[in-house]
């Protein structure tokens, strides 16, 4: 059991490091380009993944796909210490991980075979690459952050929170902290509002982080604050 909490607490860390990076190459090298905003550019946006192909595919691998391994971990690890007190909702927290964990993995896969699409395109016809980019984004962000991974997400933190809460196995403020990630995902795919994806963004660093501390700790009995 306690090494499931430390591999658990080690894969909530790798998590945590993952969306960071993805903040940063995001704010960094896509935001400047046009990625991501209401009006975005096809054709410069186009060059950019065609310049970047290589780093582009390596962050996509690791935002989706390692993201994706760690949540298969972190279930097994999170059941251990909710089918303590709640064995009914452990069960329902762990098929829903699983849940989110193969739609994280499915969205980078075609993240990756879009990004491989598009520059292909982009060496035979520019503009044509554009055209193809514009529709692949759009299923993309349907399928992915901000549309049916997102509320996903939502959902997932939403039912651990309540069965943490229920079982006693994590901190207070963490399931509370929980709670409004898990709104704030929801909400925003609703409103596309700047402060609750900022909310939802931050609140999932610190969540991952402070769980991955807990874990390591090993501690599986009741928790009350």
């Amino acid at each position: 059991m306690k090494n499931s909490q430390t591999m658990g607490g080690i894969a909530a860390l790798i998590g945590a490091a993952t969306i960071i990076l993805g903040a940063v190459v995001y704010a960094t090298l896509l935001v400047p380009k046009g990625f991501g905003s209401n009006n975005p550019d096809p054709s410069r946006i186009v060059a950019l993944l065609a310049d970047n192909q290589a780093t582009m595919r390596l962050w996509l691998q690791i935002i989706w796909l390692a993201f994706g391994v760690c949540l298969i971990f972190l279930s097994l690890a999170l059941h251990e210490r909710l089918k303590v007190g709640s064995p009914v909702l452990a069960q329902a927290v762990t098929i829903f991980t699983l849940i989110w964990a193969v739609l994280v993995i499915v969205v980078g896969t075609l993240s990756i075979n879009d990004l491989n699409t598009v520059v292909r395109l982009f060496g035979q016809n520019p503009a044509q690459a554009a055209t193809v980019w514009l529709t692949l984004d759009t299923v993309e962000r349907g399928v992915g952050a901000g549309g049916g991974e997102t509320i996903v997400t939502g959902l997932w933190f939403l039912l651990l929170s309540w069965a943490a809460l229920q079982a006693r196995a994590l901190p207070r403020l963490l399931n509370y902290l929980g709670v409004v990630v898990g709104l704030a995902g929801i909400l925003y795919v609703f409103t596309a509002s700047d402060v609750l994806l900022a909310v939802n963004a931050l609140g999932l660093i610190i969540w991952f982080v402070w769980l991955g501390i807990v874990m390591l700790r090993g501690r599986v009995t009741s928790v009350v604050a």
